[in-house]
């Protein structure tokens, strides 16, 4: 029916299948004709309403069932959330991808690490122009919190649309390309059918301020810290680390690298001709070896994550690095929604052990990558496009963009994932929706958000998991003393584990003799018997299990 749908009442479409209504996950599609062609494709992490899992996927069946005729996948820029899925998904897809350097070298890192060869990666330099089946794309190069990140002009014989990815206005970004704001002006002039736009940060009121200001305002702070000092900061943002290490060298600190992920974009960064000038950094192991006030270390960990860098150091469990009184730890990043409880449970940690913690309220150490009101004003005035689609956004995000493209007097279109927009021929408008939703990263593996081993996790984690142990014999009666295990419930030594035992047996007991002989109505016969012992005792209903050994 969605096929035959888009076929009949339009030639272009757009359709999100993740990052509309939520932030990350961003994965996008466009239809010319019968031709699809994906761009980014990233993950999203888990919040406090999801403790089950840590990383999510977007499920990709809608187009592994047409990807024969999926052309291709364009990146926008070298961010988790928008090419961190593309190594777990690409495997149902198996179409090129289009990356500029610096992206390129981060997704080689992570084909490499989970054995992928023979992935077709095509170098696109920003700025380039070239076609990817029907489609003619035009890169251009804007400012963000990572090199090389580029709005895509996508120009079809319906119209031009424009797809911005993440994007903000900063004249001295400090690394990488100011935006080509004439060259802006000009594909206005030529006329846009469609803006489908970065809606992140627009709550946010006036102009973005420039990576140069956090620099001058970096400077100044570390020169005025005595003690350990310590950065977080998102690993991904080049500049960050070079003010971070310049801010060291003029004081004379030495720069260690605490975390996985700053000693991989440190590699790539440097690989792609980023961080001259800057001296390598040392690593973590090597930090008893200099002086506390000779000592800035740059540390993973900004959102708070359980198993990073800053988390085990919080919390004094780290193997290397210790901080404590009279030492400080800057927070030169932003908190992505979801992860304040996370966040502040860390800070809180940090200041039992008598640290010094400086955010973004406290001192100028942070400004957003995205858009502001202001930035998304001035886009709209040199665009000056015809439809405004937000998305990469919750909706109040998503929203509020729309209310300032009403006042420019653009018609906005506010959809969510799945919904199909159909562009051309015929009014713009959703016309119709297509399967969505999330796959879990659990481990190697891609589960179903909704599938049975995450519900049976998440039933384990709000009612606990209870294991009932018995041996029968050959008539199929009870042998010995049935034994429960149920950690996380009850407490062996409780005198009411005693009893659930004893009501585990006595129910045992009464099971009737014609189901004795099979061990399949046996066990089930038994975990039902179990289940009502628990509800009983605990108004409870854990996930149940029993193991039955015939002697």
């Amino acid at each position: 029916m969605i096929e035959k749908t888009i076929k009949q009442t339009h030639d272009l479409a757009f359709l999100p299948l993740g990052g509309t209504g939520k932030i990350g996950m961003n994965f996008n599609l466009y239809r010319l004709g019968d031709t699809w062609l994906a761009i980014d494709c990233g993950i999203g992490f888990s919040g406090n309403d999801t403790p089950e899992a840590e990383i999510f996927i977007p499920d990709p069946s809608f187009i592994v069932e047409r990807k024969n005729r999926l052309v291709g996948l364009v990146v926008t820029h070298a961010h988790e959330d928008h090419l961190g899925a593309i190594v777990h998904i690409w495997p149902m897809l198996g179409c090129p991808i289009y990356v500029t350097p610096f992206a390129a070298a981060v997704l080689q890192q992570k084909f490499v690490e989970l054995h992928l060869t023979n992935v077709p990666l095509y170098v696109v330099r920003p700025g380039s122009r070239f076609n990817i089946g029907p489609f003619d794309i035009e890169t251009l190069p804007v400012t963000h919190s990572v090199p090389e990140a580029q709005v895509l002009v996508l120009r079809t014989p319906m119209g031009t649309v424009i797809h911005t990815g993440d994007w903000k206005f900063d004249p001295t970004p400090q690394i990488g390309h100011v935006t080509d704001l004439e060259r802006l002006a000009t594909i206005g002039r030529e006329g846009v059918l469609a803006l489908v736009c970065d809606s992140t940060n627009v709550i946010k009121q006036g102009l973005s301020q420039s990576e140069a200001q956090v620099r001058q305002s970096m400077f100044e702070l570390i020169k005025s810290l005595k003690g350990r000092i310590a950065v977080t900061c998102f690993a991904s943002n080049v500049a960050r680390l070079e003010t971070i290490a310049l801010a060291a060298q003029t004081v004379g600190r030495k720069v260690v690298l605490v975390g996985r992920s700053l000693r991989n974009i440190d590699r790539v960064a440097r690989d792609c001709g980023y961080l001259e000038g800057i001296h390598p950094f040392l690593h973590e192991q090597e930090v008893n070896d200099i002086p506390n006030d000779q000592l800035l270390m740059i540390i993973t960990g900004s959102q708070g994550e359980p198993r990073s860098a800053l988390s085990r150091i919080a919390l004094g469990i780290h193997s290397h690095i210790s901080l404590g009184e009279g030492d400080t730890v800057v927070y030169s990043s932003r908190m992505i929604p979801g992860n304040e409880h996370a966040i502040m449970t860390m800070q809180d940690n940090l200041a039992k052990r008598g640290v010094t913690v400086l955010t973004e309220s406290e001192c100028f150490v942070h400004v957003s990558g995205h858009a502001t009101e202001g930035d998304i004003q001035q886009m709209y005035d040199l665009l000056n496009p015809q439809y405004v689609i937000p998305v990469h956004g919750e909706w109040r995000h998503l929203t509020a963009q729309a209310a300032i493209a009403r006042k420019k007097g653009i018609t906005p279109v506010l959809m969510e994932d799945g919904d199909i927009l159909r562009l051309a021929h015929g009014p713009v408008e959703v016309v119709d929706t297509a399967p969505t939703g999330c796959l879990v990263l659990d481990g190697n593996r891609l589960l179903p958000m909704h599938g049975s081993v995450l519900t049976a996790r998440r039933k384990m984690l709000f009612n606990g998991m209870v294991i009932g142990s018995f041996a029968v014999d050959d008539e199929g009666y009870v042998i010995g003393e049935p034994k429960i295990s149920a950690p996380g419930l009850l407490d062996p030594d409780d005198l009411e584990t005693v009893h659930v035992h004893e009501e585990f047996a006595n129910a045992l007991d009464i099971i009737p003799d014609e189901l004795r002989n099979d061990d399949h109505s046996f066990r089930s016969a038994a975990k039902t018997a179990l289940r009502r012992v628990l509800s009983r005792k605990f108004q409870k209903r854990p996930l149940v299990d029993v193991h039955l050994l015939r002697v």
